[in-house]
């Protein structure tokens, strides 16, 4: 990779659950990929800023689950609100109301509720787990105007119509790029609206768990799906992840 190349985000990956975080930081790095480092709970966030304290390369978001909200949640959200003002990064957060998460489906909206009434979510970034609640997810996203990122997204077509219409993006990961259910949005979603992923480890790229270096192969397969260069595509990334991170009121777009 060469000097002038803009540098490539991997915007939810689960850092800390690799056996060593810190390799794949620095192969990362290597490689000119950054890592949004999203974490499950208050909990994990606090340990892994810890660990690895501040890099470049490196943001650590705030994190909690949806599957891992449970009833009895209030002390777990006075910690997550009282963690939030030094969070520059939000994630994962959102709702899951697939089999998993069925019994829980109360506790979850009440925290996504409360955590999207919260200023600082408008004006930073926040990646969003939604299976099995996409509508629910994109309209309160939309209505709270929060700048988030929808990962993996699986919903229909007219819900990500309807997020494309509220200004949010869509993540994608290696593992879509060969799922036959995702083509379909692949081929929906403008490329000035997709972000990157990798939600490794627990994606598969190349037959092992997928790591951000895998990037740099999602770039290309991206490029020829939009029909343009490898420079213009990883170009084109790079402008929506600096889009993204502007302020809402300062966005043209």
């Amino acid at each position: 990779m060469t000097s002038d190349q803009p540098v490539l985000w991997d915007t939810h990956c689960h850092l800390d659950t690799y056996d060593n975080p810190v390799n794949v930081l620095q192969e990362a790095t290597a490689s000119g990929v950054a890592v949004v480092a999203v974490t499950e709970d208050p909990g994990r966030y606090r340990q892994l800023r810890t660990r690895l304290g501040r890099r470049s390369g490196l943001e650590v978001a705030l994190g909690w689950h949806p599957l891992r909200i449970q009833d009895g949640f209030e002390a777990t959200l006075a910690r997550f609100l009282r963690l939030l003002p030094q969070a520059t990064w939000v994630g994962e957060i959102g709702l899951d109301f697939s089999r998993a998460g069925a019994d829980t489906k109360r506790a979850q909206l009440r925290v996504f509720d409360a955590l999207l009434a919260q200023p600082h979510l408008r004006s930073h970034p926040t990646t969003v787990h939604s299976r099995g609640a996409e509508n629910d997810c994109v309209t309160r996203l939309i209505d709270a105007q929060v700048p988030a990122i929808l990962h993996w997204y699986t919903g229909s077509i007219s819900i990500a119509e309807k997020a494309l219409a509220g200004g949010l993006y869509f993540s994608i990961n290696p593992a879509m790029m060969v799922s036959r259910r995702a083509a379909p949005l692949l081929a929906f979603v403008p490329p000035e609206r997709v972000l990157l992923e990798t939600d490794g480890p627990y994606t598969r790229s190349a037959g092992r768990a997928a790591r951000p270096s895998d990037l740099l192969g999602l770039v290309r397969r991206l490029a020829l799906i939009w029909n343009v260069s490898d420079s213009d595509a990883r170009s084109t990334l790079s402008t929506n992840h600096e889009r993204l991170l502007q302020r809402p009121a300062d966005r043209t777009s």
